[in-house]
């Protein structure tokens, strides 16, 4: 008996599954995981009284280091998004003013900004109407590709930092 089931044809690998796997790949790499540390686990039980510390010839404490991460994903994702938006003024707008957080409601506040706003840098690179290669029409020929990258590695970095950080006041547990 012959088998009756049509042979399947091979999808063909055209623009739109290009595009999809790109904005795909860009999304994980904004989530972290793999090779970049992700958020959520960098942060996930920073000691409350070490937060404002500074140790063994670091310069930032991790309240400084959360709140620039938060501030310059604010800053990119508004960019990339919106034509009135206005960026801090550089270095001193994308910094804390102080070393530590006011209390754990401000860190639990800048936490989920920056969690939020990752989720909207995502649903901008996920969204196949956003043009990732045009020129954003208000910026210096950036393009929302340019932007996501710049995003990621600007976290891994500073997300890095923030293990360096734990590691050296002794309250990183390895995985």
């Amino acid at each position: 008996m012959k088998n009756k089931t049509k042979p399947r044809k091979k999808k063909a690998s055209g623009a739109k599954d290009n595009d999809a796997a790109l904005r795909e790949h860009l999304a994980a790499l904004l989530k972290g995981g793999g090779a970049h540390a992700r958020f959520s686990r960098v942060i996930a039980d920073f000691p409350a009284d070490k937060r404002g510390s500074v140790a063994g010839g670091l310069q930032h404490t991790a309240w400084q280091l959360l709140e620039h991460l938060r501030i310059a994903q604010w800053d990119i994702l508004e960019f990339s998004r919106n034509a009135k938006h206005v960026s801090p003024k550089f270095p001193e707008g994308y910094w804390p003013k102080t070393a530590g957080p006011a209390d754990e409601a401000a860190w639990d506040q800048s936490v989920a900004s920056f969690e939020k706003d990752l989720r909207g840098m995502i649903a901008l690179v996920k969204n196949p109407k956003a043009d990732l290669y045009a020129k954003i029409a208000h910026g210096d020929a950036q393009t929302i590709l340019r932007e996501a990258l710049v995003l990621a590695d600007h976290n891994s970095y500073h997300l890095a930092q923030i293990v360096d950080l734990r590691r050296a006041l002794g309250v990183w547990k390895a995985s």
